[in-house]
């Protein structure tokens, strides 16, 4: 998903960067329960009410209640690359202790692109024995991201950190209370638990049960045919479009025509053949 290098000194490493983690979260769907039909989400502009095409959508940052500062796509453009760099540069080495958990986002493995195993063994070894991690700045997704590169299972990671200031502030927490009285049996009993229940971590115990049991019912259900299948939309009938076009015309036309006004007629005008005079009959007999 990314190339680039990864240099801290004189050394630079040609990686690849790759999602080490997956969302297996499982998506539902809302239908209509009606019709069973999947509800359709549009872009609707509520001032114009009609649906808006993508072309006819513009990026803009709201700085104020309803007062914006657009932005054109050329704008962001030029902003992401000027600040897409394909280095990353290790400012410093750290133990991985010092950083809390808060911090972490989201990892990514580190695979060497060409010709850059050795110095991609290079890092990792160093890293192993000095129990140290780099900190660097890497753009991912057209996002500056802090991050931190150590070693796991023989494989380097990133792991993208938040900036302080994304992280809030912990006096914002409500109803936090303060050091609360209790006596030292409660406080000896709490930490018998706590030893009693301490081990080893191993990520293979742990499950995520919710999952698997909607995934269960999810197969049960297809298994015994409790399942719907979402209506066709119809099509449009142009007959039956076209009559209703022309009766809404008729009826906006009677609508439109003032009250009052008389239609106009026309008569048409009858005329009578002449009669032939006796005198034109006579010579006609000659």
């Amino acid at each position: 998903m990314w190339k680039g290098t990864i240099s801290f000194g004189l050394v630079n490493i040609p990686v690849k960067l790759h999602s080490a983690t997956e969302n297996k979260d499982v998506k539902l769907r809302q239908l209509h329960k009606e019709c069973q039909s999947p509800i359709k989400y549009e872009k609707v502009c509520p001032v114009c009410e009609r649906e808006i095409k993508n072309d006819e959508i513009v990026k803009a940052y709201e700085y104020a209640k309803n007062k914006f500062v657009t932005l054109t796509d050329e704008e962001l453009e030029e902003i992401q690359e000027k600040n897409t760099d394909k280095a990353v540069e290790i400012m410093d080495f750290v133990q991985l202790e010092e950083i809390d958990p808060i911090y972490f986002e989201k990892s990514y493995y580190l695979s060497p692109n060409e010709g850059g195993s050795k110095a991609y063994s290079l890092l990792r070894r160093s890293l192993q024995e000095t129990g140290k991690i780099g900190v660097a700045k890497m753009v991912i997704r057209s996002k500056e991201q802090l991050a931190a590169i150590r070693v796991y299972e023989n494989t380097l990671v990133v792991e993208t950190i938040h900036y302080p200031d994304e992280v809030r502030n912990v006096q914002d927490v409500p109803n936090v209370p303060e050091e609360a009285e209790m006596s030292d049996k409660e406080l000896d009993t709490a930490k018998l638990l706590i030893d009693q229940l301490s081990s080893e971590f191993d990520p293979e115990k742990y499950k995520d049960n919710y999952r698997t049991a909607l995934l269960d019912l999810i197969e049960e259900k297809k298994n015994n045919e409790q399942t719907t299948t979402a209506k066709e939309k119809p099509v449009p009938n142009n007959v039956t479009n076209l009559m209703e076009a022309l009766e809404a015309s008729l009826n906006r036309a009677k609508k439109d025509k003032p009250q009052g006004e008389k239609k106009k007629t026309t008569k048409k005008k009858t005329t009578t053949p002449k009669q032939a005079t006796p005198k034109k009959q006579k010579r006609k007999n000659a």
